[in-house]
């Protein structure tokens, strides 16, 4: 009844002319080089993601249709033709996200390879770019350098050593939130009502998705991310703000124009358009509540219907801590008809109900993205006595069973600060 390994799916609407020209050529060459590598045989947050109350050319104030060109015949040895890498065959992931703390030093991401190589878990999530906006390795791409750090030593190595385990990688890129690039470039930042950069609650600031050059810079981390060799590109807070006063923000007469989930759904059929030239799979991250909240939806930009078209994978946070509780808001959350007033103590209901709504967003008869929920694996203690409960290997096992009871095969865990529940995991000759 569910759709799960129908990966190979036909571009949706939302096609886009790249704009600025600047922007074009930079990414043009890029692949042009690229090219030329592979005929020449040359090696070439989430953690408070919850609803709560690469040019400095001029840039157009709302994103244009536009389509993705490859770049025209010129001499030397950029060729005329690009060449389309072959996509990697679909991966039933089950997967872990690692930060770029963990990640970059040797002894701790030995952890999660030995995790990889005796468990049911097979891929791994890395942050390449995190919600401050800082790309996590040193890099001298043109546009990316002035945001680096060295976090992660060498991410080419990194990557290859994964691959040649048979461990699926994937890229995490943090989208609009971004503290770094909105505030070194604040023409492609959300301005608010005195022309001043926006900020949300947490003092961040975020790229304008109305605006093309914000496009234009995400979609050359991705390709960074891509050249390193990863699987696979997650893209995290690929939305609209959620908290912070929201009153403040001007769009100018681009939020006229089209309508958040509008312009969301082609930003990832952009990108994803861009990937699928390099062969390299696009996820995006959603709030889990969108399966049952219009409002919601609306707010941030996130419309399962016209995203679920555009995207490999579709990934909802469905943290049962992240749903309201009666203390909250003096109900609790209803979802499937059912009413929960201490979510997180219901972890495997809560996952079932919201996935079952989630599949309702489905159509068989349509090319969509996989769904790949992510769960719980930390205790939310900050929602107080009575509504939250440790999360041990017990809980992370009644979401991962909720997911396979509503008809799904993949996963991901979330912790912010990737300590998980090691004895969750069944040994490879269990699973």
């Amino acid at each position: 009844m569910f759709r799960k390994n129908d990966r190979h799916t036909e571009q949706g609407a939302g096609k886009r002319r790249l704009r600025p020209i600047l922007s074009m050529i930079l990414i043009a060459c890029y692949l042009g080089v690229s090219a030329w590598f592979l005929v020449s045989g040359l090696d070439g947050g989430q953690d408070a993601d919850v609803l709560e109350d690469v040019a400095d050319s001029p840039v157009p104030t709302v994103a244009q249709e536009r389509q993705y060109d490859p770049p025209p015949a010129s001499e030397g040895p950029v060729q005329a033709a690009i060449v389309k890498k072959e996509m990697p065959p679909a991966v039933v992931v089950k997967g872990l996200y690692v930060s770029a703390y963990r990640a970059g030093v040797a002894e701790r991401i030995d952890r999660f390879i030995e995790i990889c190589e005796t468990t049911e878990v097979n891929a791994l999530i890395i942050d390449i770019k995190d919600e401050r906006g800082q790309i996590t390795f040193l890099t001298d791409a043109e546009g990316l350098s002035e945001v680096s750090a060295h976090i992660i030593p060498d991410v080419g190595e990194l990557v290859t050593n994964l691959k040649s385990r048979g461990i699926y990688t994937i890229a995490r890129v943090v989208c609009f939130k971004d503290n770094a690039w909105s505030h070194k470039h604040p023409e492609h930042a959300i301005q608010n009502t005195a022309g001043d950069v926006w900020s949300d609650r947490g003092g961040f600031s975020w790229l304008d998705p109305y605006k093309t050059g914000s496009w234009d810079y995400i979609a050359s981390v991705c390709l960074e991310a891509a050249r390193m060799g990863f699987d696979e590109i997650q893209l995290d807070y690929v939305r609209f703000p959620a908290d912070g006063n929201l009153s403040e923000i001007n769009y100018g007469t681009a939020g006229t124009e089209k309508t958040k989930p509008e312009i969301i759904s082609e930003f990832v059929a952009y990108i994803r358009e861009i990937m699928s030239i390099e062969g390299v799979r696009l996820s995006a991250d959603v709030f889990g509540i969108i399966a049952i909240s219009n409002n919601d939806a609306m707010n941030i930009g996130q419309d399962l219907g016209l995203l679920l078209p555009n995207a490999d994978s579709i990934c909802p946070m469905i943290y049962p801590s992240h749903f309201a509780n009666r203390r909250q808001n003096g109900t609790g959350q209803r979802i499937n008809g059912v009413l929960f007033e201490a979510p997180d103590l219901k972890p495997y209901e809560v996952v079932y109900n919201i996935l079952v709504s989630t599949s309702r967003h489905l159509d068989e008869d349509v090319p969509q993205a996989v769904i790949r929920p992510y769960l719980q694996d930390f205790t939310a203690d900050y929602l107080g006595a009575d509504y939250y409960q440790p999360y041990t290997a017990e809980q992370v096992r009644q979401q991962i069973q909720a997911v396979y009871d509503a008809g799904f095969e993949e996963w991901i865990l979330w912790n912010h600060y990737s300590n998980y529940s090691w004895d969750a995991f069944l040994p490879i000759e269990q699973e």
